[in-house]
Order: structure tokens, then C-alpha cells, then sequence
């Protein structure tokens, strides 16, 4: 029998969201980290409250050496001044590799030296063994460390991601050392599953969305760990604040932003590593537009589709403030369908 979802049920009005932020790593040239840059964009998120998750996807985790990745970690701990951050604990194996406890023991001890939460990145090790296999695997980890975050993987962003079934994710909700997971299939109903998994054994659990097509899933309950936020922090915490106050304004800020999120996070989808450098770039935030050189990029005729998007965003921030000082939402949605219209050409 197949089980009717009811997403409405899972609605939490004026919930705080909890919400962690992979920052991008920019380059000044190829294979030079913008270091300065990258500081100044933790510090950004730190500021606007949300939580900087580092050496992430959004990082070129699976692509950059081992000095840049402990650079990278020490930088952060310095700009969190014992605040939490979290990063990606992440091991580079090949199909038909065994599980390696001690590699990612190394990961999370590197991690956790620098004050950080780790993310386990999953591995062909890791995700090609069998269920229960799985779940030993995350309880041996989870002894190594006081906590950690577990994360599911769609193919579609790595070759040896894994979308757990739902005996492994039981599994992961009784690990008490699992503070929660990232999901991130690009599907809706598997999330709401994982929503309702988690109210019926661990509701402190974080379900973090890593879905970049559907980040309204803060409506449903979850939390999140986006890549997308690293294209506007301060507009994803203004979006966030309005959720929890119950501004009406939520949905058309959230709207564009997620708008953004279906324009970058086309395939193919890791060069939305690249449309976040040509937006940052465009924000005045970091320097260049370039990426890792393993990482696919985009073509020019995005600059000016992502500045039409910027702009929208301006005036939906604008509007929005003033909707909200004056009691009225009425907004011009009208003006931004048109932006878009432009964007693409009737």
C-alpha cells in the first residue's frame, strides 16, 4: 500500500530555523585561494547568524589538497572564536573500496582540533556496504567524536553519494553522537518522510535540508545546510527572521531566492560553484569570478540573467521593509515575473 503523504500537516508557523551555510572558496587565480576573501564571507555569515559549514562541496572539498583544506580550518576557527562552525569530514576513495574508519578518524580529529562540528561526507566505503553495514560505520564514527552531522548524498552532485533507505535513517536517528543530517536528494517527498521519521523518534534531531530547488522546506519543519545560502547569507537570514515573526513577506523574498536556486543549481549541477563566484563576484564581495580548475563552469550569457536576479532581490529587500513597516503586502510579484520575462526572453 502506498502511504498518502500530507505535507500541510507537517507545517511549523513562526518556527526558529536553524541554519548553516557552506561557504564558497573563492580563487584569485587558478589554484590560488582568495583567502581574504573567503575570511571576510565567514565573517559575513557569521554576522548574519548563520552557521559557516566549511570545507563542504561548496568548498571543493573532493577537489582541493591537504594544505588548503587545514588552511582553510584554521581559518575559521580563528573568525568563530569558539563560536560553531562545522566542516566537512571527507575521504577520497574509488569504487570497490573498503569502509576506512582511520582515514575518517584522521578527518575528524583535524576537525574537532580546530573547534569544528564534523560533516561526514560519504565515501564509495562508505555507501556501498550493506545497511546494517552503514549504520555500524556511523556508530564507529560517532565514538571517535562527541558529535557529528550525517549527510545523504544524491549522484547527481557525486558519484558515490547514496539516498539512505529508510532502516539506515532509523538508524542514524538512534545514534545519540548524530545531531542530524543532511538531505540532499532534490526531492520533496523523501524529505517529508525523513520529517516524520524524525517527530516519531528524535524531534530534537536536525532534518538540514540540502535541497537548493525546494528551500521552503523550512515551512515543513526542517533546518538547513545550503550551498545556495552562500550566495546571499544576510537575505537568507532576513528571510528566516520573517518565518519566525510570521511576516507574511517570507514568501515573496523566499520566492526569488529560490528562483535563484532553480537558475545555478541546473545541470550540470556543481557549477553552481561558479554561478555562486559570478553573484558573489557581482556583490562586490569577492574578487574574481574564477573557480577550482577541476570545477565545471558556466557560460557568460548568465552574468546578465544573474544581474536581473540581483536586482530583483534589491527591490524585493526594499519592498519587503516597507510592506512590513506599513502593515501591507502588497508587493509588486508582477514586477518580478516581468523581471524574469526579460531575464529569459517572452
Amino acid at each position: 500500500m502506498t502511504t498518502v503523504l500530507q505535507p500541510h500537516a507537517l507545517l511549523r508557523p513562526r518556527r526558529r530555523i536553524t541554519g548553516m551555510s557552506a561557504v564558497l572558496l573563492p580563487f584569485l587565480s587558478p589554484g590560488e585561494a582568495d583567502w581574504d576573501s573567503f575570511d571576510r564571507h565567514v565573517e559575513r555569515t557569521c554576522a548574519a547568524g548563520l552557521i559557516p559549514a566549511v570545507n563542504m562541496d561548496t568548498g571543493y572539498i573532493a577537489l582541493i589538497d591537504d594544505a588548503t583544506r587545514l588552511e582553510v580550518l584554521r581559518r575559521t576557527r580563528s573568525i568563530t572564536s569558539g563560536n560553531l562552525f562545522v566542516a566537512g569530514a571527507f575521504v577520497g576513495d574509488t569504487p570497490g573500496a573498503n569502509f576506512s574508519e582511520d582515514s575518517y578518524g584522521r578527518r575528524i580529529a583535524e576537525i574537532q582540533g580546530a573547534g569544528g562540528t564534523p560533516v561526514i561526507i560519504q565515501s564509495y566505503g562508505l555507501t556501498r556496504q550493506a545497511d546494517d553495514e552503514i549504520v555500524l560505520s556511523y556508530q564507529r564514527l560517532g565514538e571517535l567524536c562527541g558529535r557529528f552531522i550525517g549527510f545523504e548524498l544524491g549522484t547527481m552532485f557525486a558519484p558515490f553519494g547514496c539516498i539512505y533507505s529508510e532502516k539506515v535513517y532509523r538508524g542514524l536517528l538512534g545514534i545519540p553522537q548524530c545531531l542530524g543530517a543532511k538531505h540532499s536528494s532534490l526531492n520533496r517527498v523523501l524529505e517529508w518522510q525523513r520529517l516524520r521519521w524524525r517527530d516519531e523518534l528524535r524531534p530534537e534531531f536536525l532534518v538540514l535540508t540540502g535541497n537548493d530547488l525546494a528551500i521552503d522546506m523550512v515551512m515543513y519543519g526542517s533546518d538547513y545546510l545550503l550551498g545556495l545560502s552562500s550566495f546571499a547569507p544576510d537575505l537568507f537570514a532576513r528571510r528566516d527572521a520573517m518565518w519566525e515573526s510570521g511576516d507574511a513577506a517570507f514568501y515573496q523574498l523566499n520566492d526569488v531566492l529560490q528562483y535563484l536556486g532553480f537558475f545555478t543549481f541546473r545541470a550540470p549541477v556543481p557549477a553552481y560553484r561558479h554561478s555562486a563566484a559570478m553573484f558573489l563576484h557581482r556583490r562586490g564581495w569577492i574578487r574574481t569570478e574564477l573557480t577550482h580548475p577541476g570545477s565545471p563552469c558556466r557560460p557568460e550569457s548568465d552574468g546578465p540573467i544573474l544581474d536581473q536576479i540581483l536586482k530583483m532581490l534589491e527591490i524585493d529587500s526594499v519592498a519587503a521593509s516597507s510592506a512590513a513597516n506599513s502593515g501591507s503586502i502588497v508587493l509588486p510579484i508582477l514586477q518580478i515575473v516581468e523581471g524574469l520575462t526579460m531575464a529569459f526572453g517572452s
